[in-house]
């Protein structure tokens, strides 16, 4: 059995750190068993410290060190081609959540559009997502867009909700103008107005002018004009292609028809509100609607995709084999299968993941319901801590707002405090694209916090409990009920979970904040409770809890709920903090008096800040910008970058000689341990102002200090030599290292087997390596380059060929 590959050794032999992956395939003729199979699919990325990963076993420094690790690392990336690859945190849409919005391109979508619409990014249990825009047309009226291989399709919103449920026009025209109440007009809280319900009229009159009376008729209707464009259903019913296109890209997120149902009444009620102005726009660019792509999620819906395509394929192979003229192949037969299974190149798999993390390009049809297909990876630039650090507390909007010219993508908005670090992002074309998370933020997952994979279904089902002992009114099939001010929605991760009176409605709120204290309650910590209140044509009011992972929470201390075995520490999510009264120890009230009195209170102050953001001392008293420059200057100095350079084989590596700890330090410096990686030198500066010799961006260095060192550092440059790489196939294996016997001069420089000795230093022009062809017995010598003399640190091997060595790398 071969030995374990370790990541050090991927690296020194650039390699791809990666696994078998093996994948069961099942067949099953008619009512017979299942056959189980197993197919190599090529091979798979594995992400450093992850389940698959040697380094997980390897808790502590001491077993790090012994596999050639740094001794505090953290993984979290990919070892591709012998390069460390991270996969970018980049902003999306909320998921579950209809936005408001209004887009000058939403007009352009055929005549008689306006430019409002609300729209949902739908996201599934397996993180692959469908966004559904609901239009408003000028003459009343809505219609539903979603896409579908690459083309956007609209329907009438009257076709999809008869085509959902069993339901009568009455029922619908019920449920979308009983947000309107005459005792309510205009008053605060309320959204409806008198026009719903002609409007409602207007949608119910657009199904009867098709001649669609009743489900059955809409389902046709719809896989009539579907069944062209869905994949493989061109034989299947009509209301088979329906359904179909009701499951896979109507609110995807939810299992059952009426909550769909549901789910369009709400986002119609909303839609009309923004239209007559009682409620105002939600801004995409605000963090409070906004998540983050999580690597795994991204790897999941590419993986999934390429499956899909593969089984796509597949299926034509195997018809074109029944069909052929030869008549050779079974369908019943195993054998024959497997036989074109092999052909449709599984192990292709494998490789397109890989590409993928290599380039950080996405090769899909479907766009995978992303903005970008692009810059979906970076390389993981070890130039100091900080700077390697910073790759994973990155957030980036994303590269298709690079090039817009509006400056509104960019701004910092009040919504991000103690979420986006305010100092920490760079100058120039990526400011205000590319954020860093606060010291205190991070990023919810399928796990909790003791490690254990949550179950959603019993969360879910715990908070509903929960939400009815108070006073919720359970959503149910066609449920009618009256909107603000009187009841408010309660939305669970996109779905109507009921409706709960305006007055009972805090009393929920603090009840769920109270519980989520508690370490016996089932209710997650990292539970989102989004109340929105009732107001003056602001926000459109409801309760939306979510518990979704990929969403950016922060701890915060609670002073009104009473705490549990010393347990204050409550997360929050962006979503609920615009609509909290949280204060700072050494803001005083913040102006609030005694009409707002907070409810929670910030841990420190300094918890706005970014991990690097907190290294810089006093940055309270300095100029804005000059913290800024500072975040992006403590990235690119010379320091200790790694403490195991005798086992790494990066392209270029700096490391300072003589580092010093800084004079003066903040407390993050000790707690993140920075001087196990310094970073820098302290320097004396005089500063002679009335003397003419003052300069801006430079400093006048004394000699001595730089004669004793000041300042001095080394470059790591390796150099890779594969043999198998410069050779044709037909001499590949005559080529081998070893020096000449006969040119003695190369002696002093290159070692018996051809390499440079360990600590030799070798000039510009002289040899470092010696080839040798058995064919035409000739010895090549490989010369420096350039016009400085190097010395050798270290000269590493690839042994997968003991007896004919054809792979070095020399440092």
């Amino acid at each position: 059995m071969r030995d374990a590959l370790y990541p050090f050794e991927c690296r020194q032999a650039k390699l791809s750190y990666a696994g078998k992956f093996l994948v069961d395939i099942c067949f099953q003729y008619g009512d017979g068993a299942v056959i189980r199979e197993k197919f190599n699919f090529g091979q798979f990325p594995i992400m450093l410290k992850s389940k698959l990963c040697h380094l997980r076993a390897a808790d502590d420094s001491k077993k790090l060190i012994a596999h050639k690790e740094e001794p505090s690392e953290m993984g979290g990336y990919f070892i591709l081609k012998g390069l460390e690859r991270v996969i970018r945190l980049i902003i999306l849409p909320k998921r579950n959540y209809p936005m408001s919005m209004a887009r000058n391109s939403f007009r352009d979508r055929r005549e008689g559009y306006s430019d409002k619409a609300v729209v949902i990014r739908c996201v599934r249990e397996d993180q692959s997502a469908v966004s559904l825009k609901l239009y408003y047309l000028n003459n009343g009226s809505a219609r539903l867009g979603f896409w579908i291989q690459g083309r956007e399709y609209l329907l009438p919103v009257g076709i999809i909700l008869k085509a959902l449920v069993d339901t009568t026009d009455h029922e619908i025209y019920v449920n979308l103008s009983c947000c309107y109440n005459e005792e309510c007009d205009r008053v605060k809280g309320s959204v409806g107005t008198q026009l719903v319900g002609e409007r409602a009229k207007i949608i119910l009159d657009e199904v009867q002018a098709l001649s669609l009376f009743t489900r059955a008729q809409c389902l046709r209707h719809i896989g009539e004009h579907f069944q062209p464009v869905m994949t493989g259903m061109q034989n299947d019913s009509y209301k088979t292609v329906a359904d179909a296109v009701l499951r896979d890209y109507i609110f995807v997120h939810l299992d059952n028809n009426h909550d769909k149902f549901n789910l369009l009444i709400f986002m119609l009620q909303k839609l009309f509100s923004l239209i007559d102005q009682t409620s105002v726009l939600d801004n995409p660019d605000s963090l409070q609607n906004q998540e983050v792509l999580l690597p795994g999620h991204l790897i999941t819906i590419y993986l999934k995709e390429k499956l899909q395509d593969w089984l796509l394929r597949l299926q034509r192979l195997l018809q074109e084999e029944i069909d052929g003229e030869k008549k050779k192949f079974e369908l019943s037969s195993l054998a024959d299968v497997k036989k074109t299974i092999e052909k449709n190149a599984p192990k292709q798999m494998g490789l397109a993941v890989e590409n993928m993390l290599k380039t950080g390009r996405l090769v899909t049809q479907s766009g995978l319901d992303l903005q970008q297909r692009a810059g979906m990876t970076v390389q993981a630039e070890r130039l100091n801590f900080l700077r390697f650090l910073s790759h994973f507390r990155a957030v980036h909007r994303g590269a298709s707002f690079a090039g817009l010219r509006t400056t509104s993508v960019r701004k910092l908005l009040p919504e991000s405090w103690g979420f986006l670090c305010p100092v920490h992002t760079p100058d120039g074309e990526p400011c205000g694209l590319l954020n860093h998370m606060t010291a205190a933020c991070r990023i919810t997952s399928y796990y909790d916090l003791k490690g254990n994979v949550k179950d959603f279904f019993k969360m879910r089902m715990s908070i509903l409990n929960v939400l009815i002992a108070i006073g919720m009114t359970p959503s149910s099939p066609k449920l009618v009920q009256a909107g603000p001010p009187e009841l408010l929605s309660v939305l669970l991760d996109g779905r109507i979970a009921g409706c709960m009176p305006s007055d009972l409605i805090e009393k929920a709120v603090t009840h769920l904040r109270r519980l989520k204290l508690s370490s016996t309650s089932s209710i997650p910590v990292d539970l989102e409770v989004g109340y929105i209140p009732l107001s003056m044509n602001g926000a459109y009011p409801g309760l939306y809890l979510f518990t979704s992972p990929s969403r950016f929470v922060r701890p915060v201390r609670s002073i009104s709920a009473p705490a549990e075995e010393g347990n204050d520490l409550e997360l929050i999510g962006p979503f609920e903090q615009v609509y909290m009264e949280i204060s700072c120890p050494d803001g005083g009230d913040g102006g609030r008096k005694t009409l707002f009195p907070a409810t929670h209170r910030e841990i420190h102050p300094t918890n706005i800040l970014s991990v690097v953001g907190n290294l810089t001392p006093w940055s309270d008293h300095n100029q804005s910008p000059r913290n800024m420059y500072q975040c992006q200057m403590g990235k690119q100095t010379m320091g200790f970058s790694s403490q195991a350079l005798n086992c790494r084989a990066d392209q270029k590596l700096y490391h300072l000689q003589t580092p010093q700890t800084p004079i003066v330090r903040t407390k993050a410096y000790e707690k993140y341990c920075v001087d196990d990686y310094p970073l820098g030198t302290n320097a004396i500066v005089a500063v002679l102002a009335y003397s003419g010799y003052d300069m801006e961006d430079a400093m006048v260095l004394n000699k001595s200090s730089v004669d004793r060192g000041m300042c001095h550092g080394h470059i790591y440059q390796t150099e890779t030599i594969d043999l198998t790489e410069q050779s044709a196939k037909s001499d590949r294996a005559q080529r081998l290292f070893r020096r000449s016997n006969l040119d003695k001069s190369s002696h002093q420089l290159i070692d018996s087997d051809g390499l440079p000795y360990v600590g030799q230093r070798i000039n510009p022009n002289e040899p470092y390596c010696s080839i040798y062809n058995e064919i035409t017995s000739q010895t090549t010598s490989m010369k420096l380059k350039g016009t400085e003399p190097v010395v050798v640190d270290y000269v590493a091997v690839d042994v997968k060929n003991k007896a004919n060595l054809q792979k070095v790398s020399n440092s």
